[in-house]
């Protein structure tokens, strides 16, 4: 993600602390970001992203767990707010995520809604 950072910000024509301020960053971050020395944090994904114009994640999810995984990201969500929203228990995200298991009908409606009906 950084090369994508460091790539947009030089094409924009802007300092480290122009996009740490559009990020709601500071310098520091971005610097090591760019250097990928750091990740970002969850809640300053959707951010980059939208600094960016795309997500720079290329790989396609194929399975129920990947593409929970990705829509959690690509909307700075962590397992516990997902599962706040679906009123199950946090580790009942992360079974789904590696794969252990698979939402029942109710919750698989709604996250076929929420995932763009991948379920």
């Amino acid at each position: 993600m950084g090369d994508h950072i460091r790539k947009c910000r030089l094409d924009l024509a802007l300092t480290q602390k122009d996009v740490a301020e559009r990020l709601g960053a500071n310098e520091t971050s971005v610097w090591n970001r760019e250097r990928n020395r750091s990740s970002p944090a969850l809640c300053f994904i959707p951010r980059i992203i939208e600094f960016l114009g795309y997500a720079p994640d290329d790989t396609k999810p194929e399975t129920l767990g990947q593409k929970i995984i990705a829509w959690r990201r690509l909307r700075g969500l962590t397992q516990k707010e997902l599962a706040r929203r679906l009123g199950v228990d946090p580790s009942t995200i992360a079974s789904w995520e590696r794969g252990e298991n698979r939402p029942i009908h109710r919750l698989a409606n709604l996250l076929g809604q929420m995932l763009g009906d991948v379920t």
